[in-house]
């Protein structure tokens, strides 16, 4: 099964060489797939269902896609698309960009939480933001290792907040948090002056839902600090 996910991933899709133009494609079926997801979520993912948006049986659909699992890895390659190109600017600046643009991506298609976790075969399209993400790191003076390390951080800290703002809804993970300990507050507040402080800011228009910002710029601070004990 190994090997057959890696050939629908990365290829090569043999043609036939005649006889009717083939009635489904690899990447029609995966992006009808990211459709029920988006719209359903991934529980309720299966081949009957994708098959059911294609007007088509789902026995049909096996003779592209053995399974569930090597068509969730096909929509993982169709909902990521492939990374931009780095803009210009030093490393910071690329990472601060691509940090960005995979939340992006993790908020239009929130079921890629639950699909991009755990050990797995990539596809081109994903192992291409491992690469743009390494690639602004060169000349820094990191070790490969260290700047898997610093790629892995940035990605966590991207999915931290892509999780909580998922559970948040369309309110926002602080202002929840806000709402969810009101009431609290209302009542013991006295005994946690420093909580009640924190929250009444966070509550301020001007600072609502920056967590993503303000986590990145921390960790790119701490691997500044790194980059230059190196170069001194």
């Amino acid at each position: 099964m190994a090997g057959e996910l890696m050939r629908l991933l990365w290829g090569p899709h043999p043609q036939p060489r005649r006889g009717p133009k083939p009635a489904l494609s690899l990447d029609g079926i995966a992006r009808a797939g990211v459709a029920v997801a988006d719209a359903e979520g991934l529980p309720a993912l299966s081949m009957q269902r994708v098959a059911e948006r294609l007007g088509k049986t789902k026995m049909s659909l096996y003779r592209y896609v053995p399974g569930r699992a090597e068509l969730v890895a096909l929509m993982v390659e169709a909902a990521i698309t492939a990374p931009a190109e780095p803009p210009a600017g030093d490393w910071r600046a690329r990472l601060t960009v691509w940090s960005h643009a995979l939340a992006e991506v993790l908020a239009r298609h929130p079921w890629l939480l639950e699909a991009m976790v755990g050990p797995r075969l990539m596809g081109p399209n994903e192992l291409a933001w491992m690469e743009r993400a390494l690639t602004a790191l060169d000349g820094t003076g990191l070790t490969g290792a260290e700047r898997l390390d610093a790629v892995a951080l940035l990605a966590g800290h991207v999915r931290g907040i892509a999780v909580q703002a998922r559970a948040a809804g369309a309110e926002g993970p602080e202002a929840q948090i806000v709402a969810a300990l009101g009431e609290v507050l209302r009542e013991h507040g006295d005994g946690y002056p420093s909580v009640l402080s924190a929250m009444a800011s966070a509550a301020e228009p001007h600072a609502r839902d920056q967590a993503l910002a303000f986590g990145l710029e921390r960790i790119l601070d701490g691997l500044e600090a790194l980059i230059a004990r190196r170069a001194g």
